[in-house]
């Protein structure tokens, strides 16, 4: 017979397999719902978290985008791109993500909200 030892192997735990499956699905749900639409018009750009309002201002001119509103998030803008790729641009100038703006519709202030509607 054995010794009576507790085998104390490492083991991952049954709901974490479950965890990364509904995380990694929501992540796919977000990057699809987020996604800009072909041929849109206006898109919402963030830019990175540490820069400022003027660097991000500066950004968005530089790629010839035209400011629509901002955001209660001093990075993310809603802009006009130009017509001559605009959206490559836009990436040239810093910007991480290119977002529909409708979706993002929550981080708009408060005031742009009232006169939207």
């Amino acid at each position: 017979m054995g010794s009576g030892q507790i085998n104390r192997e490492t083991q991952v735990p049954s709901w974490l397999n479950a965890a990364a499956l509904l995380i990694a699905s929501w992540i796919v749900i977000v990057a699809l719902s987020l996604q800009v639409r072909p041929g849109a018009e206006v898109v919402a750009v963030a830019f990175p978290p540490w820069w400022g309002t003027e660097r991000v201002f500066l950004a968005a001119a530089s790629a010839n985008a035209s400011i629509v509103r901002t955001t209660a998030i001093s990075v993310l803008l809603v802009v006009r791109p130009d017509d001559h790729d605009g959206l490559t641009r836009l990436r040239q100038a810093g910007a991480w993500l290119m977002l529909d703006p409708q979706a993002v519709a929550a981080c708009l202030r408060a005031a742009d909200l009232k006169q939207t509607i």
